[in-house]
């Protein structure tokens, strides 16, 4: 096994006892060190079968296990930045029971969740919060005369979003009783990268700290008393000393009390330095903590990025378990289409918000670095940024996930649309994403951006019209979004040569005259296969694929409604303002009264489950599609 440290091996078994912090703190030494390997194997056991954010979790086993220990849980609440690293945390608060159903429809979910636990106090998976939520809940707390405090878990991968600095200016000038933890493990999904990332690694560790003051001691002693008095002036200055040597100067100029380095393995450590700070400190402070994403599993230790977030896994190898032959995915076919447009078009940039593995870029990075911009956790900067570029001839590409999107519509609407410059969106993630659910499904984007003025907004059927949708964008002098989901493709033959779309068109897929299905995306092969079974019940159903969600091609699709007289649009995105929607207006502008249905997510937060779950219970899959069709049908005879 490839679990723990040799020297953290002690005997007997603590955490099948451990039902809240209340039963962690009865804790002795020895006892912690035993929970802290229990816990560790529980993690990655669970995540080896159900997949999740193994490296995170296993990083910040010590810290959280201090922070139950020390503070008063859960009148004192802790605020998990992103919540990706909560497993151990969700394992000492009353869930170990249910903790094989991580990530499961209706188990345990994979971020903190308000309504499983009194432990979890906000509903998080997106990064660089945590500051602004507890600063709101110290300072409530203190308007009514509530003396809990309030601590804030961040990465510093999550420091390098501009929300962060924006909590820690405006908590530093309101001089709250907020403690922050700095978890410094020099990543965040990626390598973090960025002026930010570089001012952290620059940080001395106690340790060497240690050997500094030792080696002064020992030259001043032999000074006699004009030493001795040098050296009560040092004491009286290791602190100052300590922070400037550290990056506690950035965070004293943010008027925090910084307190670090310290080890955040070293559980000894971290509950002397949590308890000082909790009985002596009544200002903002910031504990800055230095950890190993991975820590106790050595795969995960190696190589932590490949490790963030996985797939079931076989625990000795490391290795993903064998899974049936598969098309490529989505993301792979936009990495390696965008390297083929880029050697031949020297405009074509490629931006990623600190995710270039998860986004496909890692190739063009290596192929193009001159032309690759990781910004950080930073998609408002990212999307301006494009903009910049555009403005001075470029064609930028950034690539983000479409729930991270919503974080920079702002810089879309007023900084790429407005002046209606040639920046491409390569949305990844529509649609519903399975295990990690509400926070991370894409299935808000086509509503809100499909009112944006100068946007296109393209969806391609498969992994070819991908392809040719790039090359479409790379060319078309004005803002494009492209759609496309998490997963495999539909496994179609690649043409050789990509070809331009002509701009606003959709294309008719089957011919039928009893009812005209409207699927966008990823739902054009379900759709095609519920028209194939629907002829089984004597109904012949015409399939058109959009391909261009905006500007619709009215002609078209008109023709078709006029044809058939019932519409059915199938989108993998929230029924309300959705492409739907759009069809709906589009035949009210034109007066056209023909009965139409819209199929899609219902205007609620999804759980999490599987893809195939979920559009299943959305109606959306094949069999969704075919009952849809029926029903419709029948009624409308």
């Amino acid at each position: 096994m490839l679990l723990m440290d040799p020297q953290l091996n002690q005997q007997g078994k603590v955490l099948e006892d451990i039902h809240s912090p209340d039963d962690l703190r009865k804790l002795n030494y020895r006892e912690l060190l035993t929970l802290a390997r229990e816990l560790r194997e529980t993690i990655i056991t669970t995540v080896s079968e159900n997949g999740g954010h193994l490296a995170p979790s296993l990083g910040v086993v010590e810290l959280t296990m201090a922070l139950h220990y020390v503070f008063n849980t859960p009148e004192d609440k802790l605020i998990w930045d992103v919540g990706h690293q909560a497993y151990a945390h969700k394992l000492l608060t009353g869930r170990k029971e249910q903790f094989h159903t991580l990530r499961k429809q209706g188990g345990v979910s994979g971020f903190p969740k308000r309504s499983e636990s009194i432990y979890d106090h906000v509903e998080t998976g997106h990064s660089s919060t945590s500051i602004s939520y507890g600063l709101g809940m110290t300072t409530a707390k203190e308007l009514l005369d509530d003396d809990g405090r309030v601590i804030a878990i961040i990465g510093d991968g999550s420091m390098t979003a501009g929300m962060a600095f924006e909590a820690l200016n405006h908590a530093g000038d309101l001089d709250k009783n907020l403690i922050v933890i700095l978890n410094d493990n020099e990543m965040s999904i990626s390598e973090n990268v960025g002026a930010m990332s570089s001012f952290l690694s620059r940080k001395m560790t106690s340790k060497t700290i240690r050997r500094l003051r030792d080696h002064i001691e020992e030259r001043l002693m032999a000074l006699s008393s004009v030493g001795e008095n040098i050296l009560s002036v040092l004491r009286r200055s290791e602190e100052s000393l300590k922070v400037f040597l550290t990056p506690g100067i950035l965070f004293e100029a943010f008027k925090f009390k910084y307190v670090g380095p310290i080890p955040g393995h070293d559980l000894d450590a971290l509950i002397t330095t949590l308890r000082n700070v909790r009985d002596h400190e009544h200002r903002p402070v910031l504990i800055h903590v230095i950890t190993k994403k991975g820590k106790g599993y050595k795969p995960a230790e190696e190589n932590p990025g490949a490790y963030h977030g996985v797939g079931p896994f076989d625990i000795q190898t490391g290795k993903a378990k064998p899974a049936s032959p598969s098309p490529p995915s989505y993301t792979k076919i936009f990495g390696s289409t965008l390297c083929k447009l880029a050697q031949s078009n020297k405009t074509i940039s490629a931006i990623t918000a600190a995710m270039p593995g998860g986004t496909g870029l890692q190739a063009f990075s290596e192929q193009f670095p001159d032309r690759f911009f990781d910004v950080g956790i930073a998609e408002q900067h990212a999307v301006t940024f494009a903009a910049g570029l555009a403005m001075e001839g470029m064609r930028p590409f950034f690539a983000v996930y479409s729930s991270f999107m919503q974080r920079a519509l702002d810089q879309l609407i007023h900084d790429v649309c407005l002046p209606n410059l040639p920046v491409v969106i390569a949305l990844d993630r529509s649609g519903v994403v399975g295990a990690d659910g509400p926070t991370h499904h894409g299935i808000f984007d086509l509503s809100f951006l499909g009112y944006i003025p100068n946007l296109t907004i393209m969806a391609p059927k498969d992994e070819n019209e991908l392809q040719h949708m790039l090359y479409t964008a790379s060319r078309h002098n004005g803002p494009v979004v492209l759609r496309y989901p998490r997963g495999n493709g539909v496994g179609v033959p690649l043409d050789k040569d990509m070809r331009e779309l002509e701009y606003g068109t959709g294309e008719v897929l089957q011919s039928g005259e009893d009812l005209l299905l409207l699927p966008v995306g990823n739902r054009v092969y379900p759709a095609l296969e519920a028209a194939e079974k629907l002829k089984q019940s004597g109904i012949r159903a015409a399939v058109l694929n959009p391909r261009f969600i905006k500007p619709l091609d009215e002609t078209l699709l008109t023709h078709w409604a006029q044809q058939t007289g019932k519409i059915i649009t199938i989108e993998d995105n929230c029924i309300q303002g959705g492409f739907g929607s759009s069809v709906m207006q589009m035949l009210v502008t034109q007066g056209l009264n023909i009965p139409l249905k819209i199929l899609g997510h219902p205007n609620q937060f999804i759980e999490h489950a599987s893809q195939q779950v979920l559009w299943e219970n959305s109606g959306i899959d094949t069999k969704g599609i075919i009952k849809a069709a029926l029903e419709f049908t029948e009624t409308k005879k």
